[in-house]
């Protein structure tokens, strides 16, 4: 279970505690609030609780929330008008909603609650470990988001306090007949810049009393007065407004702090911390502004890779979570669907439905997959593959999927060379570019794919040599150099709440950089846009994924034994009844400890089929340890459908779940047609003990 917070650091005598986080449950019946509060209950969290939406939005106009609980069945105000009035407000309209319902379990309903902002659901009766798990990743990145937010004004007064220590020393010098020989040595010597301004005139026209300021921005100090606007004209647009409204206060208030993207000499937008304080003389009256530039660039980067390593971390926690389980019972529905595929052979209308339903669970079965492979909780699973042969299939996939306004074109050399690669992976990147493709283009327009061959030098990719480039080019609106810079980054998106996740060209990105490959991407706005995904070329046979489930449709196990060890009773159940049909004699073990005491007292067992994950002191790992130090003439088999970041498995095969009988057969068939050895041999392996 993920844990909640950040962990106490010691420092000194100190001991900081996690940042407290509120969470608000809201909820008609005061059994749920009470049910809720009792599994989310935890040190550093404060639970508050509303039994309507009325009493929800005040909690919410008090207090700043780490995550919402909303049930959306509530008399007067249900929960999508809750979540609608609380997305409305700015200072509450990035806080995670998580829907309670026990009813709407619908699509449509589903749909409506992600539209009015929710980013997830959870389904009465309420799983506890689930809703604990979804909790405290949001509060984790609120909490970690937070000791940002501190941490930052930390530093500000920090920089406060400095700024008001040197103008203690500028007054004292001004007062001592203005020594501006020694003022100006001594801040020659500061690594920032410093500046007055006058009370009467513009006080934006900056009067910059040392050289460090073109260090900093390229440009001396007499650039700053030779415009009355020139400061104001390189400032970011989207900063001004804000900027201009905290500097008409500062008359007022004697200080202000400001922050700012403003661009450089060479063109460069930098970040800068901007303290201006109002000055007095000695009768008190008004003499000058005194402020300082602070150059914040790398703090506001690191603070950026922060957090979008922290948005990293919540996916692949969240992912796999849920991955074994999810896998499982995928493996169980697949492997039925396998198997009833078998005994309606001639039912044309029946063989139909099967076919649809397996290719929807596959299609679960792979979006788990790039998850697990986009957080790096799970390899790839590479196969040298023909791309001349495998695009005019999807080409027809994209057509049916982006609709008629969209005209696709394919434009394919001759000669393409074979890549490896993951398939699944390969056709959802290109899938993703032709989705976006088609949103950029809303009155529909040409999308162009073309796969050719091009020799990348080094400096591009750590290993130059023959790649196919695949690249895919719309007439759409195209993208400005800001957003350009940031399509590959997770959770950028520039598309409306709820209609992108920001994850595509990411997981298109890191799918390409997992494969030894480079990605380039060029546009501009109404110019449209094109990206590029180099490949390097293969070397070995392609594999023709028909050829292979032709091979493996005839039973050949010939009465050989298989022992199966799962702890899943239906996943069980359906690789023992896979395996009867292939031919195999097959026994079985819910644990490793029952299978290694079978393994024992039979020694007819010429394979063994294992989990990874199981109950007991022996995990799968542990077991085809055993196996190979033991007894290495048995072939192992190992499948798992999530392999933990601890778990390290080496020199033995491996089937993730969820697999295909045609899968399964392939993977024993080449384990059977191994030589035997000749004597005991014992293999080396690296790996944790798996939880």
């Amino acid at each position: 279970m993920p844990e909640s917070g950040l962990k106490p650091q010691v420092s000194g005598h100190a001991v900081s505690h996690p940042v407290p986080a509120k969470i608000l449950v809201v909820d008609d019946d005061l059994r749920n609030l009470v049910a809720v509060e009792e599994i989310l209950r935890g040190p550093g969290i404060e639970i508050v609780k509303a039994d309507c939406g009325e009493a929800a939005l005040r909690q919410v106009l008090k207090h700043d929330f780490a995550v919402i609980l909303l049930d959306v069945q509530m008399p007067r105000l249900d929960g999508y008008d809750v979540a609608g009035l609380i997305r409305n407000r700015p200072r509450s309209s990035r806080v995670p909603i998580l829907f309670l319902t026990a009813f709407n379990k619908d699509d449509m309903h589903v749909f409506r609650g992600y539209s009015a902002g929710a980013v997830d659901y959870v389904f009465k009766p309420i799983e506890p470990l689930i809703l604990k798990s979804k909790v405290d990743i949001f509060v984790d990145l609120y909490r970690k988001t937070e000791e940002i937010r501190r941490q930052g004004e930390e530093e500000r007064r920090l920089l406060m306090e400095n700024l008001r220590v040197r103008s203690e020393k500028l007054m004292t010098e001004q007062a001592l007949r203005r020594r501006e020989e020694h003022q100006s040595i001594v801040l020659e010597s500061l690594p920032i810049a410093l500046y007055t301004a006058s009370v009467q005139e513009d006080h934006r026209q900056l009067h910059f009393t040392n050289e460090s300021i073109e260090r900093i921005t390229g440009f001396s100090p007499q650039d700053f007065l030779e415009k009355p606007d020139f400061w104001i004209s390189r400032l970011h647009p989207d900063d001004r407004d804000r900027v201009l409204v905290q500097l008409q206060e500062l008359t007022a208030q004697g200080t202000v702090t400001l922050e700012y993207r403003w661009t450089c000499a060479d063109g460069s937008e930098r970040f800068f911390l901007d303290q201006t304080m109002l000055m007095h003389d000695d009768d008190g009256r008004p003499r000058e502004f005194f402020g300082m530039w602070f150059d914040v660039t790398e703090r506001k980067q690191m603070e950026q890779n922060l957090l979008h390593a922290s948005k990293l971390e919540a996916v692949g926690r969240l992912t796999g979570g849920i991955a074994h389980d999810f896998n499982n019972m995928l493996s169980v529905v697949i492997g039925n669907l396998d198997l009833l595929q078998r005994s309606i052979k001639g039912n044309a209308k029946a063989e139909t439905r099967v076919r649809m339903a397996l290719e929807g669970a596959q299609r679960c079965a792979d979006l788990t997959h790039r998850l697990l492979a986009f957080s790096r909780r799970q390899p790839l699973q590479v196969s040298i593959i023909d791309v001349g042969a495998l695009m005019p299939g999807l080409l027809e996939l994209m057509r049916r999927t982006l609709g008629e306004r969209i005209n696709v074109s394919l434009q394919l050399e001759d000669g393409i060379h074979p890549i490896e690669v993951d398939r699944a992976q390969l056709e959802a990147a290109l899938l993703n570019l032709a989705v976006n493709a088609r949103d950029a283009m809303p009155e529909g327009g040409d999308l162009s794919i073309a796969v050719g061959t091009q020799v990348l030098e080094e400096g591009k990719v750590d290993h130059p040599g023959e790649f196919i480039v695949i690249s895919v080019q719309d007439t759409g609106t195209g993208m400005p150099p800001e957003v350009l810079q940031r399509v590959f980054e997770p959770f950028f998106t520039t598309k409306e709440s709820g209609k992108g996740t920001g994850l595509g060209l990411s997981m298109v990105y890191g799918f390409v950089q997992q494969s030894h490959g480079h990605v380039e991407i060029d546009s501009a706005p109404d110019e449209g846009t094109a990206i590029r995904i180099f490949l390097p070329r293969a070397h070995g046979k392609v594999v023709s994924l028909n050829d292979r489930q032709a091979n493996d449709a005839a039973p050949f196990g010939a009465g050989q034994t298989v022992l199966v060890v799962e702890d899943n009773p239906a996943v069980r159940q359906v690789a023992i009844t896979t395996l009867r049909s292939l031919g195999f004699t097959v026994i079985e073990a819910e644990t490793g400890d029952e299978a290694a005491a079978l393994l024992r007292e039979n020694d007819r067992v010429r394979l063994v089929l294992s989990d990874v994950r199981m109950p007991g002191g022996l995990s799968g790992i542990d077991l085809a340890r055993i196996i190979k130090s033991e007894k290495p003439a048995i072939q192992v088999l190992l499948t798992t459908g999530y392999v933990d970041s601890d778990e390290t498995i080496e020199d033995v095969d491996i089937l993730y779940k969820p697999y295909r009988a045609t899968d399964l057969a392939e993977k024993i068939q080449s384990l059977l047609d191994k030589p035997q050895p000749l004597a005991k041999n014992i293999i080396p392996m690296r790996a944790a003990a798996s939880v």
